[in-house]
């Protein structure tokens, strides 16, 4: 069983930058796939991106609408896994969850879930 903790979360104007943090707990991974998802009102939860790491390197990968903006980074000595967000956007206002035990940007994909944390966009 893994425990997912997210923080962070909080209002910004537009063009403004946010850090979100999502702290394992329970039975962590030396190297497993840690993903963000957010659901905005109304709208399906979306794949924001992921990171995932072997002994040697780290790999990232984000979607279209995050890349260049949105960076995911880990603190393995923490058990932490961070968003920093950049030029926020009105469109980036979502909940905001970190997942693990899966792969891939389908939230179907992933059994572990945090309980998400907000974040508002205002224009």
């Amino acid at each position: 069983q893994v425990q997912l903790v997210e923080s962070g979360g909080g209002l910004v104007q537009a063009g403004g930058s946010l850090r979100l943090s999502c702290a394992a707990s329970g039975r962590t991974f030396s190297s497993q796939v840690m993903g963000w998802f957010r659901q905005a009102p109304g709208k399906e939860r979306e794949f924001v991106g992921s990171i995932w790491w072997s002994a040697s390197s780290t790999y990232t990968t984000y979607s279209d609408s995050v890349k260049g903006r949105f960076t995911i980074s880990r603190d393995n000595a923490k058990n932490t896994v961070y968003l920093q967000m950049n030029s926020l956007k009105s469109e980036d206002t979502a909940v905001y969850y970190c997942a693990a035990g899966g792969r891939g940007s389908g939230a179907n994909d992933y059994a572990y879930w945090g309980q998400g944390t907000q974040v508002t966009v205002s224009s």
